[in-house]
């Protein structure tokens, strides 16, 4: 494809179809909360991460042959593709392991603390300043958290906390991985061979780990089944794909603005086809972590010479 035609497919801000795209993101990542509850149900939660990333792994490197996308040429990317994926692994086994005792809600709230844990990392580690705006933010988020924990009323039971932390140490795998992305030759890496380091690696690494979960298969059905396929071909493999294609054709401060929305609808999605608890503490956390979100996620001005 031509310079020239790349330029044409470039958007200075924001359009309809953008919108309109971002919603079905967001509503698909955070009814991705009650697929991976549901396939729990059926499935051993570590099999759920390896089964999940083995098959959107064959379909990704399917739509890269397809695409003719270079998969296998000597970039320098090696060691920070591997530990991308230790790290992706790491997050979704936490996470499928910590819905066993935690509600969606609880767990969307406390994944998609994610981006704040980036801010920090990236303070300490990559040199990127954190202005009092963005500490604003960030303070407000973690003030969400410390509502999920307060609040026990949505508590399924008494080990909840159990799957809280797990939800909330993947999120900080999940800005790991994100630092190692952007702090190395990974980042210039084209979108489809950084995800499938993540989902090639996490399949063979973790496979040995399944059988200390448990049986691999719990009370099997279709339902269950479904889910894991709807995570595995629907969201890994094509929203994330989708979620690349926007990333290069518009501004990503304006894509960034959507992320309250994915804790927003896994909150909702989790009480409306679940039946968890929605209490007043929950919205008053998805409050507090949206709203930092939003403050973290807006464009800085540029300083005036």
């Amino acid at each position: 494809m031509s310079s020239a035609a790349v330029k044409l497919e470039q958007h200075d801000a924001i359009d309809t179809a953008a919108v309109a795209l971002m919603l079905l993101l967001t509503f698909s990542w955070g009814l991705n909360w009650v697929a991976g509850k549901v396939a729990n149900t059926g499935y051993n939660p570590v099999f759920l991460t390896v089964a999940r990333s083995a098959i959107a792994a064959v379909l990704v490197f399917l739509w890269c042959r397809w695409r003719r996308i270079p998969l296998f040429e000597r970039d320098g990317t090696l060691w920070a593709g591997l530990l991308a994926g230790l790290l992706f692994g790491a997050e979704f086994v936490l996470i499928f392991l910590g819905l066993d005792y935690t509600t969606v809600a609880r767990s969307a709230l406390m994944v998609n603390a994610m981006p704040f844990w980036v801010l920090v990392g990236g303070h300490f580690l990559l040199g990127e300043r954190m202005s009092l705006g963005k500490l604003a933010g960030l303070l407000l988020a973690f003030a969400g958290v410390a509502v999920v924990f307060s609040d026990e009323l949505s508590l399924p039971g008494p080990e909840a906390i159990k799957g809280d932390l797990m939800s909330l140490a993947a999120g900080i795998f999940w800005a790991a991985t994100t630092i190692v992305i952007k702090a190395t030759r990974l980042g210039r890496a084209s979108a489809e061979k950084m995800l499938l380091y993540q989902l090639a690696v996490s399949a063979v690494v973790i496979l040995p780990l399944v059988p200390l979960a448990g049986p691999v298969l719990r009370d099997v059905s279709s339902l269950a089944t479904a889910a894991l396929l709807f995570q595995a071909v629907y969201v890994v493999a094509f929203t994330y794909i989708l979620w690349f294609w926007l990333m290069r054709r518009y501004p990503a401060a304006g894509l960034s603005s959507f992320a309250f929305l994915t804790p927003a609808f896994g909150v909702l999605l989790g009480g409306l086809l679940l039946g968890e608890p929605l209490t007043g503490r929950l919205f008053l956390a998805l409050g507090l972590i949206a709203a930092g979100l939003a403050i973290v996620n807006r464009p800085q001005r540029p300083k005036e010479a």
